[in-house]
C-alpha cells in the first residue's frame, strides 16, 4: 500500500508518501488541478492501493470527489489535533506533509468523521430552505403592520398577537400614493412567491429523508 501525507493548499499540495512493501520514501509538490489529477490517475492505472491523509478543508471538495472516484482511501484529520503533535516551532509545507505521514504510519492520525456527498447536498438544501423561511418571515412582519395601520385585523392569533394572514385584504387596501404604496406592493410581490418556494425544498428534503 502507498500511504500519502498531504499538506493541502488551494493552489497546490505538498505530499510525502511511503511504499509499505518496499519502504521507499518520496516527496513531491503537485499543482492543482491538472498535475494532481494526473498523479493520482497514474496510481490508479498501476492498480495501487492508496491511503491519503490530510487536514480538513472547505476548499478540497474536488479533491475528495477525485479520490472517491478512483477508489482510494481518504482520511480527514482534525487540524487542531495535528498542530498539537508538531514538535518543531518552525512550520513549512514539507514538514507538515511529513508530520501527517508520520501520524498515519504510527496510527496516531486524529481522524474525524466527514459526511458523504449525498449528506452534504441534503444539508445544503435544508440550509437554503432555512434562508428562504427567514426571508419570508421578514416580509410577513412588514406586511403585518399594513392591516394594523388600516384597523383591519384578522381574527386568527399567533403567539398572543393578531396576525393578518389574509392576503386578499391587501387588494382593497388603499393608501396615499408615493413611497408607502410602492413599498406595500413590493412587499406583497415578494411575499407571495416565498410562500410557494419554501414548500418545494421541504418536500424534496422530506422525500430524500424518508428514502433513507
Amino acid at each position: 500500500m502507498l500511504i500519502i501525507g498531504c499538506d493541502y493548499h488551494p493552489g497546490f499540495q505538498q505530499i510525502a508518501c511511503v511504499d509499505t512493501e518496499t519502504g521507499e520514501l518520496s516527496e513531491r509538490r503537485l499543482a492543482h488541478r491538472e498535475q494532481a489529477e494526473q498523479f493520482y490517475r497514474e496510481l490508479k492505472q498501476q492498480n495501487r492501493s492508496v491511503r491519503v491523509g490530510m487536514e480538513s478543508s472547505e476548499q478540497s471538495r474536488w479533491f475528495e470527489r477525485l479520490l472517491r472516484e478512483l477508489g482510494f482511501e481518504l482520511w480527514i484529520g482534525d487540524p487542531a489535533e495535528i498542530r498539537t503533535k508538531r514538535v518543531r516551532k518552525q512550520k513549512t509545507d514539507r514538514q507538515d506533509a511529513q508530520l501527517i505521514l508520520q501520524l498515519l504510519l504510527e496510527n496516531r492520525f486524529p481522524r474525524i468523521w466527514v459526511p458523504d456527498a449525498e449528506n452534504r447536498d441534503l444539508r445544503q438544501l435544508l440550509w437554503h430552505r432555512h434562508r428562504l423561511v427567514q426571508m419570508r418571515t421578514r416580509v410577513m412582519n412588514q406586511l403585518h403592520v399594513v392591516p394594523l395601520m388600516k384597523a383591519c385585523v384578522a381574527r386568527r392569533r399567533c403567539g398572543g398577537r393578531p396576525v393578518a394572514r389574509n392576503w386578499k385584504l391587501l387588494h382593497w387596501l388603499r393608501g396615499p400614493a408615493g413611497c408607502t404604496e410602492k413599498r406595500r406592493l413590493e412587499c406583497h410581490n415578494r411575499g407571495e412567491p416565498l410562500r410557494h418556494r419554501t414548500d418545494s425544498p421541504h418536500e424534496t428534503a422530506h422525500g430524500q429523508g424518508s428514502g433513507r
